[in-house]
């Protein structure tokens, strides 16, 4: 994990071999996680003005993947988080977020 940290402290993914998104190569348009990669860049040099520049959901989809981790290690001692977190209305409910990011971040 601390090699994947200082590749992307040290190493532009912008600039290098860095593996590009299919979709926006094929359609020219954004998905929702278009830039990430830019973006944990960005944050690890400490510029957090850019990484909201390359993709601004990454501040709202980091804390809800760690969420969901902690939720999943904890499932026999807080069963009513992991069930809201993976409830129907949780998941539909990040779906229409991922949707309207996408829709909005391509207008």
């Amino acid at each position: 994990m601390l090699a994947v940290i200082a590749l992307y402290a040290f190493v532009d993914p912008a600039a290098t071999l860095f593996p590009r998104c299919p979709l926006k190569a094929l359609t020219g348009y954004d998905c929702p996680g278009c830039g990430s990669q830019r973006a944990f860049h960005a944050i690890l040099r400490g510029d957090i003005a850019g990484a909201w520049r390359y993709n601004a959901a990454l501040f709202f989809a980091v804390p809800v993947i760690g969420l969901y981790f902690v939720s999943s290690g904890c499932r026999e001692r807080c069963p009513r988080l992991y069930a809201a977190l993976n409830s129907r209305a949780a998941i539909a409910l990040i779906a229409v977020a991922t949707v309207a990011w996408w829709v909005f971040r391509n207008r």
